[in-house]
């Protein structure tokens, strides 16, 4: 299949039209071939913030076989790839990961040819630049870094396009902090604010390593206590100092919680028990479902940056694995980019989840416009109410300021050691 053309699966079903009209019913080769088809079940494993019933009941309306989901966090998906590999057809990673497990063997490259959408995959994916062709930070994982190989069975990454994905990106996202902007007193304009005294007892971080530690370097680093040559990819040294001044701030008790899951974010803000923390855009989202002013704010230092893609395990091959580059073909076609959207999320190829999105959500979302209308969750709550606009602006605006990535450390065993120390401190 060659980008731009039909799909395979729309060739076949045409072909097989054809024969059983041309032949008087009888049953040829891709007729078989889409009776066969019925039969696959793919397995998706993937996180909670892009694993969605509604979304495996679409594509297995829309294909033609079954697409069931497993939620499970970036770890224990790594885990499974690794030790029970039969048990994925579909592995749903954050492309920091591909660090961690490439090298296995476990995954195969995606022909980028037999993707549709290829050539409409925004830019920082395919070629590592920014909108108007300016270089992206490579602080941390740059997905650009890792996304290909220059043949099958290599087990190190190219340093351009090849051809050969290691994954096909899907969302990404530039992340920063959720705050309580009724309940803080004052604006707030700079990633230090996380460490402010004023905050002191009403503070929360992410209580994930690789992920809290880079939210407080940010912070850090905006207050000028530290300077970091890359906070993606700390020395021992910088890991220690970042630690020291956790445990300072803890002992004089300044975190109020570390948390490690959507709800409990979602809990802290919405309750009131914590005015400023580490937060994802969907639990932004469900705090203002919940008819309370939270905001995902957009500050002067810039976002961190993450994506993730999917990636077709090693043992898919034949009838299985033409399933699975269909499954693919079909995430980047609109109903996923617009599920996604609708908890700030942005799609991979914003061409065609621009197609799937009403003009007013879009211009929300992407335009960094004011909120024509009701502007709805995923799920069909009410979450902006007209005139609002999107915290950050626009597409460009957000993702063009990213200054870190989400990433694997070469000290990353030092750096867990490290952390659990701080947490239990």
């Amino acid at each position: 299949m060659k980008r731009g053309t039909v799909t395979r699966r729309g060739a076949l079903r045409t072909l097989a039209a054809g024969a059983a009209a041309g032949l008087g019913g009888t049953l040829g080769a891709p007729m078989i071939w889409a009776q066969t088809i019925r039969d696959v079940t793919l397995m998706h494993v993937g996180p909670a913030y892009s694993i969605f019933p509604d979304i495996a009941a679409k594509a297995s309306a829309d294909l033609g076989f079954k697409v069931e989901m497993q939620n499970a966090w970036t770890d224990a998906i790594m885990a499974r790839v690794l030790g029970q590999p039969d048990t994925i057809d579909i592995a749903d990673l954050e492309f920091w990961a591909l660090q961690r497990i490439w090298r296995a063997q476990k995954l195969q490259p995606i022909e980028t040819a037999k993707i549709a959408n290829w050539d409409k995959i925004t830019p920082l994916f395919r070629e590592g630049v920014n909108f108007d062709g300016s270089p992206m930070s490579r602080q941390g994982t740059l997905p650009f870094k890792v996304q290909y190989v220059a043949a099958m069975g290599d087990k190190t990454f190219a340093a351009g396009p090849t051809g050969l994905a290691t994954m096909m990106p899907t969302i990404f996202n530039a992340d920063t902090l959720g705050l309580r902007p009724d309940l803080v007193g004052r604006p707030l304009e700079s990633w230090a604010e996380l460490l402010s005294p004023d905050f002191r007892g009403k503070t929360a971080l992410i209580n994930v390593p690789q992920i809290g530690i880079m939210d407080a370097a940010m912070a850090l680093e905006a207050k000028g206590e530290v300077t970091y040559a890359d906070k993606g990819n700390m020395t021992r040294a910088e890991i220690d100092q970042t630690i020291a001044a956790l445990i300072a701030l803890k002992k004089q008790g300044h975190f109020r919680a570390f948390w490690s899951s959507f709800d409990e974010s979602v809990n802290y803000m919405a309750s009131g028990e914590v005015l400023i923390q580490s937060m994802w855009s969907p639990a932004v989202t469900a705090v203002r479902a919940r008819g309370v002013n939270c905001e995902y704010k957009g500050l002067k230092e810039g976002y961190r940056g993450w994506g993730n893609g999917l990636a077709l395990m090693r043992h898919l091959d034949g009838l299985r694995r033409d399933a699975a580059i269909e499954y693919l073909n079909w995430m980047l076609t609109g109903p996923y980019g617009a599920f996604v959207a609708r908890q700030g999320y942005y799609s991979s190829v914003p061409e065609t989840t621009q197609a799937a999105l009403s003009p007013a959500e879009w211009d929300y979302w992407y335009g960094g416009k004011p909120a024509a209308t009701e502007i709805k969750d995923p799920f069909g709550a009410v979450m902006e109410q007209p005139g609002r606009i999107r915290d950050g602006g626009s597409f460009e605006a957000r993702v063009g300021n990213i200054r870190c990535w989400n990433t694997t450390m070469d000290e990353g065993e030092y750096l867990v050691k490290r952390w659990n120390e701080f947490v239990a401190s």
